[in-house]
């Protein structure tokens, strides 16, 4: 992906200003860097959008960069395919998180598809802008985290800003990139201040860590990262050392951070809005939690025993995993359903043990007689 490093953005670095007008500036500057970047939503124009994002762009920028549209998120996201086939970069506003439902079928069947569907040949650089997540006194529809359908999505790019500094530097890499961008901004964070500095740092799709730690690694994105920094500090008074990682790109998501922080504090805590049950939570989780169960045994002196959690560390490293701190009938529930589960199973799990105790004798004639050969051979040399 191309990305710019440096633009004009606001009229000296660094300056401190809020989330949204961070997201002001980068779009600014987008547009003066690249004529074919157009804004298209409802009430984007005159009045700035709802939450006055996009103020006074339309006035510098005339009536056909920044579009006000109907009232029809379908007919918004459909206008932007076609635009962007003929070469625009659309960035389109959906006014609040649960109004993007009505342009669902384009975001995943057309824009999400194109570039695979016609060989890499056609690519759609179009940028969604989502304010998403509570916080803010509002009812269904405007306080929603809805960020794992489209990370659910092949061919979607997904992000999330946690501060001014990132605002305007990820709307530009999001506009550059190649591919369609789904960019969450975190709604109740809109008006919280910071500072933007010279450069981006990083690329779009890279993890940030804000505050090194050696207890546990604390993951988070958008409006939860405020959050877990404000509970890092609470943390330290406290004896306790957070890590705390802003995770920034949700799809693709940059696990080599994940993995580097997490090996060096052994502990990981996913911190987000969002639901739980098949969340972007769970998908962070998954890995962690099935490296502890790699290399266990389930027999012991041949008979199937399982694996089991334990709460305060595991006893036997052979047929034990580390349960969940404070949770001891939580790692009894989930030591019972191993076992119920592996059960099912236990003809096969029976077969292969018995193959591996019989073939175990045989490599270990194999390696004493490969041991002897190489002794012999030796001691032919030195004669």
């Amino acid at each position: 992906m191309a990305e710019r490093t440096r633009t004009d953005g606001p009229a000296a670095y660094p300056v401190t200003t809020t989330l949204a007008k961070g997201i002001t500036s980068g779009l600014r500057a987008a547009m003066e860097h690249d004529p074919k970047v157009v804004l298209m939503g409802e009430d984007i124009g005159k009045l700035g959008g709802v939450f006055r994002v996009t103020e006074g762009l339309q006035k510098d920028f005339g009536e056909d960069r920044v579009i006000d549209t109907p009232l029809a998120e379908a007919g918004i996201m459909g206008t932007a395919v076609g635009l962007a086939l003929r070469g625009y970069k659309p960035v389109v506003e959906i006014q609040f998180d649960g109004f993007v439902y009505n342009a669902f079928d384009h975001m995943v069947s057309s824009i999400a598809k194109m570039r695979a569907r016609s060989l890499g040949h056609v690519g759609m650089p179009i940028v969604v802008r989502i304010p998403f997540g509570g916080g803010i006194g509002a009812v269904e529809h405007h306080s929603e985290s809805n960020e794992a359908y489209f990370a659910h999505t092949a061919g979607l790019r997904v992000v999330a800003c946690s501060n001014p500094h990132d605002a305007h530097w990820m709307i530009q890499q999001a506009i550059a990139c190649p591919d369609p961008v789904i960019f969450y901004e975190p709604k109740r964070r809109y008006w919280d201040k910071g500072e933007i500095a010279a450069e981006p740092g990083r690329g779009l799709f890279q993890a940030a860590t804000l505050r090194q730690g050696s207890d546990v690694t604390v993951l988070a994105y958008g409006p939860m990262v405020r959050t877990c920094l404000q509970a890092a500090q609470a943390a330290a008074e406290e004896g306790r050392s957070l890590e705390v990682i802003d995770l920034r790109s949700l799809s693709p998501l940059d696990t080599g951070a994940i993995i580097e922080s997490v090996r060096r504090t052994g502990r990981c805590v996913v911190v987000h809005e969002a639901s739980t049950f098949l969340g972007l939570g769970a998908e962070i989780a998954t890995p962690k939690f099935q490296a502890h169960f790699a290399g266990k045994k389930l027999f012991k002196s041949g008979e199937f025993v399982s694996v089991s959690l334990r709460k305060g560390g595991a006893k036997d490293p052979e047929h034990e995993v580390d349960g969940i701190s404070g949770g001891t009938k939580t790692s009894d529930g989930v030591t019972a359903m191993l076992r119920d589960c592996l059960s099912a199973y236990l003809p096969y799990f029976e077969s292969q043990h018995q193959d591996a105790a019989q073939s175990a004798p045989a490599a270990a004639n194999e390696a004493a007689s490969s041991e002897v050969s190489n002794q012999q051979n030796v001691n032919e040399s030195h004669e």
